[in-house]
């Protein structure tokens, strides 16, 4: 196999369940030209370089051959994870308004108490179960119930909402074989079906403020201003699938890999003070996005000695990153006591993941309970199925047996 069939071989859903060698042998290759005219890279110091680059585009217009991307349908805007700056800047602030510091510092805390309640009783449903899919009984409802009640979704429409992400998530995976033509189109009817959904629950709220994120956005007029109708709507959906998809999987992960390193799954559920260090070694370790497929340079640069050119596909795999022994004393071992571990689990520079604090709490508080209150479990399928995305990797399901004491 050669070095510029990497991303088909990477993207290949039989290599969904271990992609790591294929990591290791694009770490040993440098940046390589793929045969579509992409370019990966995938070693710590020029990932950690190019995310603080200016002259790195996330916006897909600046491609030589402008993508149409599932997630920029017609008639609405990107959302500002595909901008850059100064429109990335000014929307991204005037979203953190209602989320986080310094505006309000307190949102995340305050889910704190909600989050752990949300847990005991998703556990508490399956306690009387001798098999639990952990993805469809705990994995997925915790986060999107929790992203749900921050932004205004009625409970009631949850099912509407995974089913418009399923759709929204399928339109990029890039496993060779599938017709993208149709998942694009199927892609962008979910995400124009979800961005008009979100948009009408905030105008239902406008000039009739209440707790949610959503009344927040549709209200709140900041130094920037406020957000357009079309910008709301494409910042809600975001939001909304960015705020639970990725820590479904990391939550996912982080019970497949303790269930796998049982010595390190005993100490964290006699010392859950640990749990932070040890989700900062998941997101190392098996983190919850493996890739970033949509930068592009403005100009021609050079990376690790290879000119990439300008609008060129860059595609930058975060997961072989943070395996790289350039950067990681044994990157593949899982160790929750790791020093040092400034990983890629959360992307870096300005479009340093937004939701990040919430994944961490959620992450945290969801598997201090799983570990207190699973115990004698043990996979049945290992490797599990995985979901199709490769971008986005995790367990579509993780059946584990309770044994019998």
């Amino acid at each position: 196999m050669t070095p510029n069939t990497l991303l088909r071989r990477i993207t290949d859903y039989a290599n969904r369940a271990d992609p790591y060698p294929l990591y290791a042998e694009l770490r040993e290759s440098g940046v390589v030209r793929q045969d579509d005219g992409a370019y990966l890279v995938g070693t710590y110091p020029e990932i950690a370089a190019l995310l603080h680059d200016p002259r790195i585009s996330s916006d897909l217009r600046n491609r030589t051959a402008p993508d149409e991307s599932p997630l920029r349908p017609d008639g609405l805007p990107p959302a500002f994870i595909g901008l850059d700056d100064p429109e990335h800047d000014r929307l991204r602030r005037i979203t953190m308004r209602p989320f986080g510091p310094p505006h309000s510092p307190g949102r995340i805390d305050a889910l704190r108490d909600d989050i752990a309640r949300i847990s005991e009783e998703l556990i508490d449903a399956f306690q009387d179960k001798d098999r639990i899919d952990l993805v469809d009984d705990f994995a997925y409802p915790l986060p999107v119930t929790v992203i749900c009640r921050l932004l205004g979704v009625p409970h009631e429409d949850v099912p509407r909402v995974r089913a418009w992400t399923n759709a929204i998530i399928t339109g990029i995976d890039l496993t060779p074989g599938h017709d993208p033509e149709q998942r694009r189109r199927a892609a962008q009817e979910a995400r124009t079906a979800m961005a008009v959904y979100l948009g009408e629950l905030a105008e239902e709220r406008r000039g009739r403020p209440s707790a949610d994120m959503l009344s927040a956005l549709v209200n709140d007029e900041g130094p920037e201003g406020g957000l357009s109708h079309a910008e709301l709507m494409a910042t809600a959906v975001l939001l909304l699938i960015a705020g639970h998809e990725t820590t479904v999987n990391l939550i996912t992960n982080g019970m497949l890999t303790f269930l796998r390193h049982p010595g390190v799954l005993e100490r964290l559920r006699a010392e859950p003070a640990l749990m932070p260090r040890a989700v900062e070694e998941l997101l190392r370790y098996e983190p919850p996005v493996h890739f970033l497929p949509q930068r592009s340079p403005l100009v021609d640069i050079e990376v690790a000695g290879v000119t990439v050119p300008r609008g060129a596909p860059l595609i930058l795999v975060l997961a072989s990153g943070n395996r790289d022994p350039q950067r990681f004393d044994a990157p593949d071992r899982f160790d929750p006591l790791r020093e040092d571990n400034q990983h890629f689990g959360f992307g870096g520079g300005v479009h340093n993941c937004f939701g990040a604090p919430l994944a961490r709490l959620e992450t945290q508080i969801a598997l201090n309970a799983l570990l207190r209150r699973l115990d004698d479990s043990r996979l049945l399928d290992d490797p599990p199925p995985y979901r199709r995305s490769p971008v986005l990797r995790g367990p579509r399901h993780l059946l584990i047996e309770r044994i019998a004491t």
